[in-house]
């Protein structure tokens, strides 16, 4: 089974237990992140800068996020994926080894990376806070799982290398959620980890404007940091820049 059948089929299994535990809410929302990428990445060899030498500019995605909220006593559930991908031709001044090759200094070449990653996340919100506030502010605490799809290649004429990587990350998981008037919201998320010399952390700011009925506009920012030492990948890297998205609630 590939990586991307194998996290569809977590999100079905996920969606479904939901919908037999009679989900009281869902949000859902689709948009476009511009990824302004900085740092450096290494396979087994150089470090390669991501903006000088392998001359990555900002690119635009699309991303997807569910929200779905459960009775009492169950956790509700985040669904989110965000495609990243980088590809361009590079130079550096030096010879320099990716994987088991080396790559000649003063010479074009043509990189890839790919970082794509689908995060599934269980939360629970503060009881009673809410209520209390008159459903003006709420706050989230859980845990999040994040499967990264990364690939990074590098092609020099007949000369290449590439490594492919999954990895599994678990995060702590953070949401504020602040509704001073009916047809205005702002919110926060924050997930991060740190194990050893790794770190992982994903920030986003959302304001949201509700349009009619169900259904909202939002903008906002976000910024992730990774750092990862694992099979021979070293990485440091880290995305940038503003988004937009449409959805619905109920």
């Amino acid at each position: 089974m590939g990586f991307k059948q194998m996290v569809g089929g977590v999100l079905l299994l996920l969606a479904g237990t939901a919908a037999s535990a009679g989900a009281t809410g869902i949000e859902a929302a689709v948009g476009v992140w511009n990824q302004s990428p900085r740092g450096s990445i290494a396979y087994q060899g150089t470090s390669l800068d991501l903006k000088n030498e392998l001359k990555y500019g900002d690119e635009t995605r699309l991303t997807g996020r569910v929200k779905i909220e459960t009775p009492l006593f169950f956790p509700n559930l985040y669904l989110m994926a965000t495609p990243m991908e980088f590809k361009e031709q590079g130079s550096k001044s030096i010879p320099f080894t990716f994987g088991n090759q080396t790559f000649t200094a003063n010479v074009p070449f043509t990189s890839k990376l790919k970082l794509d990653h689908y995060d599934l996340g269980l939360y629970w919100g503060i009881p009673l806070l809410k209520t209390a506030t008159v459903n003006t502010v709420n706050v989230d605490f859980g845990i999040n799982a994040r499967l990264v799809d990364l690939k990074a290649e590098v092609v020099q004429g007949g000369v290449s290398d590439a490594k492919t990587l999954t990895v599994p990350v678990p995060m702590l998981y953070a949401g504020v959620q602040v509704k001073p008037l009916s047809w205005l919201a702002g919110e926060g998320e924050a997930r991060g980890m740190v194990y050893g010399k790794d770190q992982y952390f994903d920030l986003v700011a959302r304001g949201k404007l509700i349009l009619f009925d169900h259904v909202f506009a939002a903008a906002g920012y976000r910024y992730e940091k990774l750092k990862i030492d694992e099979s021979n990948v070293k990485a440091d890297v880290n995305f940038g820049g503003p988004f937009g998205e449409v959805g619905f609630q109920f």
